[in-house]
């Protein structure tokens, strides 16, 4: 069963571009703060300290195909799934609807990594009490 976790974003007017629609670029934002709610409601976070060990995900990957704009106080409705947990890695797909029509899909690929001063970021197994959590029944944002 796939983990599915839902929430909202009201368009900004700093959001948007000269055109008056929200600049592609911060569709990004709308999926990292989606991913934040989504970990923080499963008692995680992209940077936390796990078992002794301090823990991150840095993404390795970004994407985002736009299909209708969307303005100034609009209200995106924005579904994120947990696509793919695999040994390091996550794999979020995002989708982004306003008044049930489709906006855009995304997608942020990280990997879980130890994160110790001065040394290089090392890729690490989720340790399994993570997955646990990731995988734990859905949980939605607020409406």
């Amino acid at each position: 069963m796939a983990v599915v976790f839902r929430t909202t974003r009201r368009v900004e007017f700093a959001d948007t571009d000269m055109a008056g629609i929200v600049h592609f670029a911060n569709f990004f934002r709308y999926m990292e703060a989606a991913e934040h709610e989504f970990l923080r409601a499963r008692g995680l976070s992209v940077a936390l300290d796990w078992e002794g060990r301090h823990l991150g995900f840095p993404r390795v990957s970004a994407s985002c195909d736009f299909q209708s704009p969307v303005r100034f106080e609009d209200v995106l409705d924005i579904e994120l799934e947990l696509a793919k947990v695999g040994r390091k890695s996550l794999t979020f797909a995002f989708t982004f609807r306003h008044a049930g029509r489709l906006i855009a899909r995304g997608q942020l690929g990280t990997v879980c990594c130890l994160l110790r001063p001065g040394q290089p970021l090392e890729s690490i197994e989720i340790p399994p009490g993570v997955r646990q959590r990731l995988l734990g029944a859905p949980e939605n944002g607020p409406v």
